[in-house]
């Protein structure tokens, strides 16, 4: 009994740790779909005529750090 706990317990940590892997790496992959898609926003604003290219410059500069 106590050697089917122990192995359930390992089970349960090593599937933990394999979710909150997976969760982190989606998160980063995220993060860069929303920069790309606020880069492309500013691409359209700028052909558009919203902004100036300074304007994009500094907000290019921005979203990049």
């Amino acid at each position: 009994m106590g050697a089917g706990t122990m192995i359930l317990f390992w089970v349960f940590v090593i599937v933990l740790v394999i979710a909150a892997v997976r969760w982190l790496s989606q998160q980063g992959h995220r993060m860069d779909n929303d920069d790309k898609s606020a880069l492309r926003t500013l691409e359209e604003r700028l052909a558009k005529g919203e902004i100036d290219v300074a304007e994009f410059e500094d907000r290019k500069k921005a979203l990049m750090f």
